[in-house]
């Protein structure tokens, strides 16, 4: 009996039981399905955190107040807080202290406020008040119109570039350039729209409204305490190195004795990218690993089916093995049985996997990884062989006499 022969009774003897066949191919279709579709949105997942943080500048280091922490240190740190103040911005960007800063901005937020145009209104997520280096510094370039300027900040002038969820909110489709806008009662003149950043996922960052930082503080915030200075290192390579040079300058400025007793905190953007992409990978292969249980089932299901075929079909087993059947050949077609069913549901998982790649899922667009592709197929024709023989070897083992007998 030859290898083609073999086939031939594997997939009548599949035919033959079609429902039967057709819900173990179900299992393995759902495994391999779930395994690529779970991981691609592990995988989407990730990338549209990092390309957020991305978004922000990978050579960013933020200050901000507070040393963070708890407890009695904790307590005895706030007592003794120093403010960040615009003069601590300048200091940052000495060339001879801090050779490694490019630039920096200092940051004024005022929160709660809301802008009108006429009737319609909006309350920007993002109020900073800021200087002109902020733009290139926290990656938010602009699409329409201008930057303010140096000039601008000198003078304290009332000018602001806002973003497109702001722009879209106050004037619709029409042109907000050279509009005046009121924003707490103060009339702030719009000079440019920023360029589309995107959510978060937790924040819209195209609701932001950017003005010069005097204009902020005279107006709105007062002039105590920066909300956190953006600082831009020449390069991702020596971000470590800004980041000491910060630290050097900031300490004595706000004099702090030691790492305990800093009333400020460091944010590392290319830190805080590598943080979040070792999360995500984690998160992914844990997607991955409970969408393998799912293919063990389906393994489990073939082993279980296959052992059925092999009681219903004792009977034949006797009558082909007297008359001449090798062991190996009834040994290769329950095997090739159970690999077609692996193989089938393998290919239909794939192409499940395809198109439910396509669909967002709980917000995130799922971003399909090759190699989780090959692997699910791969181990869905493992899973028929390694599930499949066990049921083979027991039917290649019975004794003609004995499978004669049965009824």
């Amino acid at each position: 009996m030859n290898i083609f022969e073999i086939i031939r009774f594997a997939i009548r003897g599949l035919i033959a039981n079609g429902l039967r066949s057709a819900l173990t191919t179900l299992g393995i279709l759902i495994g391999v399905g779930s395994v690529i579709v779970l991981t691609a949105v592990g995988n989407g997942s990730s990338k549209a955190i990092s390309s957020s943080i991305e978004k922000l500048g990978t050579n960013t280091i933020t200050v901000q107040r507070g040393g963070g922490g708890f407890g009695p240190s904790a307590r005895n740190r706030q007592g003794a807080t120093k403010p960040l103040t615009v003069a601590d911005t300048i200091a940052l960007v000495d060339p001879v202290k801090a050779p490694h800063v490019k630039q920096a901005a200092p940051v004024a937020n005022a929160s709660g406020v809301t802008c009108t145009n006429g009737a319609e209104s909006s309350s920007p997520s993002t109020f900073s008040g800021t200087w002109p280096a902020y733009f290139e510094a926290s990656n938010t370039p602009v699409h329409i119109g201008t930057y303010f300027t140096n000039d601008d900040v000198t003078e304290g002038r009332r000018v602001a570039v806002i973003g497109k969820t702001t722009a879209t909110e106050l004037f619709g489709t029409d042109s907000p350039i050279s509009k005046v806008i009121q924003c707490g009662g103060i009339p702030f003149t719009v000079v440019g729209v920023a360029d589309t950043k995107g959510s978060n996922g937790f924040q819209d960052g195209d609701s932001l409204l950017i003005a010069p930082v005097t204009a902020v503080q005279r107006t709105l915030t007062g002039y105590q305490s920066l909300s956190s200075i953006i600082v831009q290192a020449k390069s991702a390579a020596v971000q470590d190195l800004a980041q000491n040079e910060i630290q050097a300058i900031l300490d004595p400025r706000h004099l702090v004795k030691s790492d305990a007793t800093r009333d400020y905190r460091l944010l590392n953007q290319a830190s805080l990218l590598q943080t979040t992409s070792d999360t995500n990978q984690v998160f992914t292969v844990l997607l991955a690993a409970v969408a393998a249980i799912s293919l063990l089932v389906g393994g489990i299901g073939i082993t279980n089916i296959m052992l059925v075929t092999v009681v219903e079909r004792t009977r034949e087993i006797g009558i082909r093995k007297a008359i001449g059947a090798p062991r190996s050949a009834i040994l290769g077609q329950f095997l090739i049985e159970a690999t077609i069913l692996s193989l089938l549901g393998g290919v239909l998982g794939v192409i499940a996997g395809f198109v439910g790649s396509h669909f967002t899922i709980v917000g995130v667009k799922p971003v399909i990884v090759p190699s989780s592709v090959f692997l699910a197929f791969g181990v869905s024709v493992l899973i028929g062989l390694f599930f499949g023989g066990y049921p083979a070897s027991r039917a290649a083992s019975l004794r003609p006499i004995e499978a004669l007998r049965h009824e």
